[in-house]
């Protein structure tokens, strides 16, 4: 009798976990393998509060540093100080392998998050802050998620929506072990914690400002009127706070392995297939820099011997066009430097030959644009529009000055996250030089007539640069119109050195002599 030989059945995993991931976004994203520690929650809790009592939605202000600040040291709190087990518990499943520890670079990209968030305190443009902040969201992201190429950096950047909505089940299951914790510790009652401080707070807090007049006045600016608007505010911010910071911890606790996504190479193709193309556009770039010299760097003269042409024509029918050709060839020389191949000496002279005339040609494009938005501002005026497209044009031209420094070892894993330095620090320049000031100044030292109703439109941060021409008529128009933006006062949260200053200078209350 012959006996069948037994299949060998594959060993059963454990139903404990962890179990494999099944997705490719999984595998590089497991999350975390126990729920937040008693350290995270004090830390988000203590730092969404503290959103919710400094943060003002209305305009920048103090607030927004304090909160970016708050949310930081959170964070840094919480991955900082490892949590304790409880006595009693088994041994905890084997980790779960996670991205490599935050680097020098991360913490730097946080400093430049807070310091973007600063920009509301020292300068009181809206439009400005608005800027600012959706840069730091950028920032806040490289400090979280990191990321070295731009599919890792776009990946990490889209990971924030995903990593709120994963936070809440982490947070929630984290809530649940405090409040029963394992080991025989007695529960921790969150609510009565809450009430009980809240209690002493303000029974002791009473008592202290009806001791010294000076406390209960530092009391009364610090503690805001609560009342229907202030409390629907708190609501709010706390909605918002909550999910964002718990998100951001989730991460720092759970890092997303994006280092599959920083290979800068692609699949290569033929050596024809990109030398030709990119050959002939190059011909194209020489062949317009030769024939259009006159025009790109003919400037007041060319416009004056041109019949028919104005500055408008000039200016606005040529500079949005380079603009783009500029961002489009960024495009073109990061596509061509991911797929080129580059193994053969003849490879390398190639890829050197073409990208480098490529960018060097369009550097002379991003200097014709320039000089075509400085001829339009010399004429008719400087604008917030004018003045920030010549930023990112000039910003363009830093980027391209990088691709010729990258050319020289051919591979530039650093060059992305340095284009983004380069536009942060770009940024936080322009902040400082005081751009509503730079646009009232350069455009009343002009001799022509100022359009004192746009200057008007400006923030409090123009006040001191109109102030210097007090002399002229116009002046006077601009600074009472200005005024009307500082109309009541602002509390500590919303505090601005720019609308303080204007306040200062605007103390005598300027006529304005309007024909």
């Amino acid at each position: 009798m012959t006996i069948a030989p037994t299949k060998v059945q594959p060993p059963i995993p454990p139903l404990n976990g962890p179990w494999p991931a099944v997705s490719p976004w999984l595998r590089g994203w497991p999350g975390a393998g126990r729920p937040a520690g008693p350290v995270t929650l004090l830390a988000v809790g203590v730092a969404a509060v503290i959103a919710a009592l400094s943060l003002p939605l209305d305009r920048p202000g103090l607030g927004w540093l304090i909160t970016g600040i708050a949310g930081t040291a959170a964070l840094i709190v919480a991955r900082a100080i490892p949590e304790r087990r409880p006595a009693g518990l088994p041994a905890p499943l084997p980790a779960r392998k996670t991205a490599r520890a935050a680097g020098w670079d991360r913490y730097c990209w946080a400093t430049a998050t807070v310091a973007l968030l600063a920009v509301g305190t020292f300068r009181s443009a809206g439009w400005l802050f608005l800027l600012s902040l959706a840069v730091a969201t950028l920032t806040g992201t490289l400090a979280l998620a990191g990321g070295r190429s731009m599919r890792a950096i776009a990946a990490g950047y889209l990971m924030g929506p995903v990593a709120a909505l994963r936070a809440l089940p982490w947070i929630t299951r984290g809530l649940a072990r405090v409040r029963r914790p394992a080991g025989g510790s007695p529960p921790v009652r969150i609510v009565a914690t809450i009430a009980v401080s809240a209690a002493l707070l303000v029974v002791f807090g009473a008592l202290f400002a009806s001791a010294d007049d000076a406390f209960a006045q530092v009391l009364g600016d610090v503690i805001p009127t609560i009342d229907g608007g202030t409390v629907a505010r708190w609501i709010f911010v706390l909605a918002v706070a909550v999910p964002l910071l718990a998100g951001a911890a989730y991460l720092r606790a759970a890092p997303a392995d994006l280092s599959k996504l920083d290979h800068t190479e692609g699949r290569k193709v033929n050596r024809i297939e990109w030398a030709v193309p990119l050959g002939l556009l190059v011909l194209l770039f020489a062949g317009f820099v030769a024939v259009q010299l006159a025009v790109l760097f003919g400037g007041n003269r060319h416009v004056r011997d041109t019949d028919g042409l104005t500055y408008a024509d000039y200016a606005r029918g040529g500079f949005w066009q380079l603009s783009f050709v500029t961002a489009l060839t960024l495009i073109v020389l990061a596509g061509a430097a991911r797929w080129a191949p580059r193994t053969t000496t003849l490879d390398r002279v190639l890829l050197r030959s073409i990208l480098g005339t490529l960018a060097t040609l369009t550097l002379v494009v991003v200097a014709s644009a320039l000089l075509r938005i400085q001829v339009y501002t010399d004429t008719y005026g400087l604008t917030r529009l004018r003045l920030l497209v010549a930023c990112c044009e000039g910003w363009f031209g830093l980027v391209l000055v990088m691709v010729l420094v990258a050319g020289v070892w051919i591979r530039a894993p650093w060059l992305p996250r340095a284009a983004i330095a380069a536009g942060v620090l770009a940024l936080l320049a322009l902040a400082a030089a005081n751009p509503d000031a730079l646009i009232a100044g350069h455009n009343l030292r002009q001799s022509r007539t100022v359009d004192a109703y746009y200057l008007g439109t400006l923030s409090p941060d123009a006040v001191p640069a109109v102030a210097k021409y007090a002399d002229r008529v116009t002046s006077d128009c601009v600074l009472a119109d200005l005024r009307r933006q500082l109309i009541g006062s602002d509390d500590w949260r919303q505090w601005n050195l720019g609308r303080e200053r204007a306040r200062h200078i605007l103390t005598a209350g300027p006529v304005c002599r309007r024909p």
